[in-house]
């Protein structure tokens, strides 16, 4: 009962720290915000590889399929958090910015042989962003500036419950179906220094509440005595998530201080593209494994919302080529130089993985920035009197997002997970 307790508080702390935004990115401010990376603390070791990967100690939701593999007599529960340090560089001009947030909590357990479960909370999107800029309307010294002020904040979540089986020997399939929940609110400022000028506020809403169905399957073939190789699958089939964009446009008379609101939208429902994901994994005697990974998400082919005005007549609608399809490419792998050992050493996992990802947002027209990115990982054994089989995964990613004309991002990233790994299922003989 403690356990459960213990597990149900950890939920729901993990639910607060998701209401606050991951990131400072003012990319964040197009389409939905900066996709989450949907990974745990194993996976990002490898720079968020993990669709051929089937780990018996460790929660892999990036392909529910997994599940079928998890140890029998075990129950698992992962969290896990990071600390973000960016720096943002345009034009000669450089800004730092840092945050720390939790990234997901899930848990996962065998009920019989070939049948596995998982459920927990991860993050979907984040928005978070507030800069601003100030240009003269004239030359003329002492003339009147304008100051244009953009602030977002939100974020999309996911509640997942996942089951994976193995109906054959070799070939696992499953399914994650999730409750979204999220909104976000970004505001466009524009305000003058002379107190006479009128200012206006354009506040752009969103609250989704909705669902979300993932499927995987791994087909795991063995190449010799040592050797095996799994193929992994994914797939998210398109629909509408709801949300019913909304527009307020806000105009202050300053001699007044009247303001006048018109509303824009608030009748129609974004979406969520299809996605297909396929990896590859090499295990060499469960001590050396690599895989290559790649996931395409179908962006262009979903319409996004944006406010035009045009001919003095103001109009916010569902539009085509706001947003192109995303493609993600990683490789990695970890060492663990023998997992059963009675050294502590040799019972490391050493992780690393490389990835290269195209934007699925476009930037006034323009794609927006492609990301080259690289991470590093250690697996740690948690050795004690009570338990040896829980880990604590630590990694440390580099990721530099680059778009032309515009800002360029250094992130670098510590991620850090906590796998606890209880033998709840253990039969206890009486002598």
């Amino acid at each position: 009962m403690k356990k459960v307790i213990g597990i149900v508080l950890a939920s729901a702390v993990g639910m607060v720290a998701f209401a606050q935004s991951g990131t400072n990115s003012p990319y964040s401010q197009f389409g939905l915000g900066v996709l989450s990376e949907q990974s745990s603390g194993f996976n990002r070791g490898m720079n968020g590889l993990g669709l051929g990967f089937h780990e018996g100690n460790q929660v892999n939701y990036l392909n529910p399929a997994s599940y079928a593999r998890l140890d029998t007599l075990t129950f698992l529960f992962d969290a896990g958090f990071s600390l973000h340090l960016t720096n943002f560089e345009e034009n000669g001009v450089k800004r730092n910015a840092k945050n720390a947030n939790i990234e997901y909590v899930v848990a996962g357990f065998k009920v019989g042989r070939k049948l596995g479960f998982s459920f927990g909370l991860i993050p979907f999107t984040n928005v978070g962003y507030e800069y601003s800029s100030t240009s003269a309307l004239t030359n003329q010294p002492g003339s009147t500036t304008l100051t244009n002020t953009y602030t977002g904040t939100g974020g999309v979540r996911q509640a997942y419950l996942g089951v994976g089986w193995e109906p054959i020997k070799g070939l696992a399939v499953g399914a994650n179906v999730s409750y979204m929940w999220g909104d976000y609110d970004r505001r466009f400022i524009n305000s003058y220094s002379d107190a006479s000028a009128n200012s206006v506020v354009k506040q752009y809403t969103v609250d989704i509440r909705n669902y979300k169905v993932d499927f995987g399957a791994q087909y795991t073939a063995k190449l010799s005595a040592k050797d095996y190789i799994t193929l992994g699958l994914t797939f998210s089939p398109t629909h509408k998530i709801g949300g019913k964009p909304e527009v307020q446009k806000i105009l202050t008379n300053s001699q007044t201080n009247v303001s006048d609101t018109t509303s824009y939208g608030g009748d129609f429902d974004l979406s969520i593209p299809n996605s297909f994901g396929v990896g590859l994994m090499w295990n060499h005697n469960d001590k050396f494994k690599v895989g290559v990974d790649y996931t395409l998400q179908q962006w262009a082919s979903v319409k996004f919302p944006s406010f035009e005005t045009e001919g003095g007549v103001s109009t916010f609608a569902l539009r085509d080529n706001l947003l192109t399809d995303r493609h993600k490419f990683t490789l990695g792998g970890e060492f663990c130089p023998a997992p059963l050992s009675r050294k502590f050493f040799n019972r490391v996992h050493y992780r690393a993985g490389v990835s290269y990802t195209t934007p699925y947002i476009k930037v006034y027209g323009n794609d927006g920035p492609t990301e080259m990115s690289a991470s590093i990982g250690f697996g740690v054994p948690i050795i004690n009197v009570y338990n040896n089989r829980s880990f604590l995964n630590i990694s440390a990613q580099w990721a530099r997002s680059t778009s032309k004309n515009f800002i360029t991002e250094n992130v670098f990233r510590i991620n850090v997970g906590l796998t606890f790994n209880e033998m709840w299922f253990r039969k206890m003989k009486l002598e």
